[in-house]
């Protein structure tokens, strides 16, 4: 996103891109060393992900994950660079025990705008940082946070 709105040159999203595809194939070794944890956490990150598209459908949940992504100085943002691609799973976005957690815990929409309560952060119950955001669609009919909490 930030090299298509001209913010970093290619070499740079390169340099992002490799930096990401390295904490990928980590995360694949830690799966490999204890997969029974991680089978776990793709039931839970499914199940979230499923209950979720049940009550707000898929396209509203990428459209809010890639509203996320363009918030500056949010942490889980750098996951979701590619959340509006439907290719990708949507449980691939949530990460509901191993840390940096992310789930989306509660979505109230209308017909102007929507209000979204993430937690992130830690993984421990209750020590996770919850933040509100309100998000409403621009000009182009696109999902952009106004305010956050």
């Amino acid at each position: 996103m930030s090299f298509e709105r001209g913010e970093i040159e290619r070499d740079e999203m390169h340099a992002l891109m490799a930096l990401h595809a390295r904490e990928l194939i980590s995360e694949m070794e830690e799966d490999y060393q204890n997969p029974a944890a991680a089978w776990i956490e793709t039931l839970l990150a499914r199940r979230a992900a499923g209950q979720l598209q049940r009550r707000h459908g898929a396209s509203l949940i990428r459209q809010i994950l890639a509203a996320l992504a363009e918030v500056p100085d949010f942490p889980p943002s750098r996951y979701f660079w590619n959340a509006d691609h439907s290719d990708v799973p949507l449980h691939c976005f949530f990460r509901i025990r191993r840390e940096p957690v992310f789930r989306i815990l509660d979505i109230q929409s209308n017909d102007v705008e929507i209000n979204v309560l993430v937690e992130h952060g830690t993984a421990a119950r209750g020590k996770g940082k919850r933040q509100k955001f309100l998000l409403k669609r621009d000009a182009h009919w696109r999902l952009r946070a106004e305010l956050r909490g």
